[in-house]
């Protein structure tokens, strides 16, 4: 299952989880809600409403900031 990671530009923390990925030779695709506000409501769908980034939806599994959060 492909692997969509959430994040917003100027944030560290989603720098950061975009470089882990990377590091690991993780292939992902990336929505940036800073660019795309349309995307906001499926985000705010899957934080229960904590307007927070990144996060990744991986199949199943749906981790919300987990080393840190940015907010949008």
């Amino acid at each position: 299952m492909p692997i969509t990671l959430y994040v917003c530009a100027d944030g560290p923390h989603c720098a950061a989880m975009r470089a882990e990925l990377r590091r690991r030779g993780a292939s992902f695709g990336e929505v940036d809600v800073s660019a795309r506000p349309d995307a906001i409501p499926e985000l705010l769908k899957l934080t229960g409403g904590k307007r927070v980034v990144p996060v990744l939806v991986d199949g199943v599994r749906i981790s919300i900031a987990p080393d840190g959060a940015d907010s949008f």
